[in-house]
């Protein structure tokens, strides 16, 4: 079956390269790590300690494993932990939050790539952030008898559906999984119909990994250099995807009309758009700054900010957020978990299903608004930021909502040290502990 699958892979990377190759070419995207993922270039652990291997495809992806990497840590400190990931973006980010862990690019499913990665890593278990179930990686592991856990899983019914298309290779492939740690009982039932045997609801892990308070230093610091002012009123269109972009400025010069404090952070999701939304913004003859370019405070009352990795803190700076990727219809929404816990009065459009339970909750439990189209974005943009009462209501209740879900990091790790402690690869927390403080107080001198 591999070389079948690795037959597959390959023509169908010929079949793309042309595409591939412009891309490079012109925005730069897939050229970096590429001869890493190919041939499953992972550094090579000497160490004899029990691995756990991490891998979240991206940067939303990475900053879920950041609580939960730290969690493990706290309860198997004799564990070493590796992280992978797929995307530029994310890399950077792995590097910049696992700045003392061994990070590297997941292999892409060839089957020689997939067999060198583990072998240069030699895991006692591997950890897949919501998804990322390749065949090959799977057998490979389960030949090298290395378990392998998704947690945070999520499975839309569009996924189920096209998954139930190969309904036999679903199955072998869902068996070789040894743990699914599912956000809701919704998407727990759609693994267990397509035949995964060992499916647990633990919640989902953002409402754990979020911070909340925004007196933390990076939202201070933002706030500092972008010029934030006590009577601003700031909208924040984070993770936004075409034609949101468009919809915002348009929305903006509207309401200044009425709302001459109003300030719009515009911050896209994929690095490769940034010039073209910088482009939109000068078509749109509105003054604007670039995070990136920033020699002072911006006069500007519009910010693109074309930076990876600081949108978490800017949701702190927001009176209003609007959650992009949910009105394109393509995406399937972002993380609106985040500004909720900062206690930001926050909109998102009708396509969520990436966020469907978090989005039900919020809308359910009067901590959001959901809106059909950009004409009802806008009014609700209006009203929400000529009240500060209505603001005040939601923030309120998304912040009283994350900290009632909050718990599944914990659930999660429970999860995982049976498939640790499975064929004696680790000692049990409480050996491991008292192990490491007899050697501690050994060197200490201590009796």
């Amino acid at each position: 079956m591999r070389y079948v699958l690795d037959f597959i892979y390959l023509t169908f990377l010929l079949l793309l390269s042309p595409w591939l190759l412009f891309k490079a070419l012109t925005t730069g995207k897939y050229r970096r790590g590429l001869r890493a993922k190919f041939l499953g270039l992972a550094p090579r652990r000497n160490s004899s300690r029990p691995c756990a291997w991490f891998h979240g495809v991206s940067v939303g992806e990475i900053h879920l494993l950041r609580a939960v990497v730290a969690a493990f840590r706290r309860r198997f400190p004799e564990v070493e932990c590796v992280v992978s990931t797929t995307t530029d973006t994310g890399f950077e980010e792995a590097r910049k939050h696992f700045a003392e862990m061994e990070v590297f690019y997941w292999p892409l499913d060839f089957s020689w790539a997939v067999r060198r990665a583990l072998s240069a890593i030699q895991p006692s278990l591997v950890v897949l952030a919501e998804g990322e179930m390749w065949p090959n990686f799977l057998t490979a592991a389960e030949e090298h008898g290395v378990p392998v856990a998704v947690i945070n899983a999520r499975m839309s019914p569009r996924s189920a559906s096209h998954y139930r298309h190969i309904g036999r290779l679903t199955r072998r492939l869902l068996a070789k999984v040894s743990v699914v740690a599912a956000q809701t009982e919704a998407y727990a039932q759609h693994f267990r119909a397509l035949g995964a045997k060992h499916v647990h609801v633990t919640g989902n892990v953002k409402y754990d990994g979020v911070n909340g308070d925004r007196g933390q230093p990076k939202t201070r610091q933002l706030a500092a250099l972008l010029g934030v002012a006590t009577d601003d009123l700031n909208l924040v269109c984070g993770s936004t995807q075409a034609p949101e972009e468009d919809f915002a400025v348009s929305i903006f010069k509207r309401l200044r009309q009425r709302l001459p404090n109003v300030r719009l952070f515009l911050v896209p999701r994929q690095r490769e758009r940034f010039e073209d939304v910088a482009t939109l913004l000068k078509r749109s003859g509105e003054a604007f700054a670039r995070r990136s370019a920033l020699a002072g405070v911006p006069r500007e009352r519009i910010v693109l900010v074309d930076t990876i990795g600081e949108l978490g803190a800017l949701w702190g700076l927001a009176d209003l957020a609007f959650v992009g990727g949910s009105l394109d219809g393509k995406r399937g929404g972002q993380n609106m978990i985040e500004p909720a816990a900062y206690g930001a009065a926050v909109v998102f459009g009708p396509h969520v299903w990436n966020f469907r339970d978090a989005a039900r909750r919020l809308v359910e439990g009067g901590a959001a608004l959901q809106v059909a189209d950009a004409a009802a974005l806008e009014t609700a943009m209006g009203e929400l930021l000529a009240s500060a009462a209505r603001r005040e209501a939601l923030g309120t209740a998304g912040r009283r909502l994350v900290a009632e879900q909050q718990g599944a990091t914990e659930r999660t790790i429970d999860l995982l040290q049976p498939l640790l402690e499975r064929n004696g690869k680790l000692a049990t927390p409480l050996s491991g502990w008292l192990a490491q403080n007899a050697f501690q107080n050994a060197r200490k001198g201590c009796p």
